[in-house]
């Protein structure tokens, strides 16, 4: 027989009453599977983290709870995002688990690969990757855009899994070492490879959503990856740098053609390029602005130290 773990699913929700009943049916199966299978302990747990939803979602999470004594909830006090939910969801329970798998309520990445997780967990990995094996079921778009962004991350000298998300097993040690990770501005894909430890990947094939819509429309996609960048790098400012240091040399470039053009006497009225010559430095003005301004506005809610997540109830035997 295998060494037996205590494992708990960490399920971050947000407005998910239309999935959470056939979510925790099949983790409840999946659960019982690891036990006959002699790799999770009875004291293994599903934990449901309620994200300050506006549905029925805490509602069910009490009524499955209650149903069974292998479900946890955990009640945020409010909305905080899908990122600091799922690390409050890990920060409370990590006193109480030898490790601990994160994944999505909608169940798109296949629970399969778990027991297969929590075995590398046994073999010595504190760390244990869902790695998605293609992205034939996106759409075009958003295969480009995701490709874009890894190969961007890894541009701007961030340490990614690539086709990885949330979904992943942190051991008791590496959860204890995330604990001291004091930013504010959460990336956890970005994060976790940083805390080091021994890792490995397992991959599987993405599926179609349960029910409901996903949480994650392009705005908040684009959102999403803005914050990661310029949590983990400072190479857009030196970017713009760049640009305008390439700027200045055009702009010195163009005064000697414009003097030599006087001279010769060639010039004609240029109203157009010089129109567009404002138009583009102004742009290029706005932008590093902006960029700058972005930095600023997270060193802003770093200094105030202001708490990343509040608990307001958690339900269940922990034990």
């Amino acid at each position: 027989m295998e060494k037996q773990v205590k494992v708990y699913i960490v399920v971050p929700c947000y407005n998910e009453e239309e999935v959470l009943p056939d979510t925790s049916e099949k983790l409840l199966g999946l659960m019982e599977f690891m036990r006959r299978k002699g790799i999770a302990s009875e004291a293994s747990r599903i934990v449901f983290v309620d994200d300050g939803s506006k549905d029925k979602t805490w509602k069910i999470i009490e009524e499955l709870q209650e149903a069974n004594r292998d479900i946890l909830g955990i009640k945020m006090a409010h909305n905080i995002g899908h990122q600091n939910a799922l690390y409050g969801g890990l920060m409370t329970v990590r006193h109480d688990c030898d490790c601990a798998i994160s994944i999505d309520a909608d169940l798109q990445d296949d629970i399969k690969v778990i027991p297969e997780m929590v075995e590398k967990y046994i073999d010595g990995c504190e760390i244990v990757y869902g790695v998605r094996k293609e992205r034939k079921s996106d759409t075009f778009f958003k295969r480009t855009t995701a490709l874009g962004f890894y190969k961007l991350m890894k541009i701007m000298g961030v340490d990614m899994v690539y086709n990885h998300a949330d979904f992943r097993l942190m051991g008791s040690k590496a959860l204890e070492a995330f604990s001291e990770f004091e930013e504010r501005n959460m990336f956890l894909r970005g994060m976790v490879p940083l805390i080091g430890y021994k890792s490995d990947c397992v991959y599987y094939d993405r599926g179609e959503r349960l029910a409901g819509e996903s949480k994650y429309p392009l705005k908040k996609m684009l959102s999403f990856a803005f914050d990661g960048i310029t949590s983990f790098s400072i190479n857009p400012i030196r970017t713009i740098s760049v640009i305008g240091v390439i700027s200045c040399i055009i702009a010195v470039i163009m005064a000697i053609y414009a003097i030599v053009e006087k001279i010769v006497g060639n010039t004609d009225s240029g109203w157009a390029s010089l129109m567009c010559s404002i138009w583009f430095i102004g742009g290029l003005q706005l932008l590093g602005i902006g960029l700058i301004g972005e930095y600023i506005g997270k060193m802003y809610k770093e200094v105030k130290r202001r708490p990343r997540y509040i608990v307001e109830k958690y339900i269940g035997d922990r034990r």
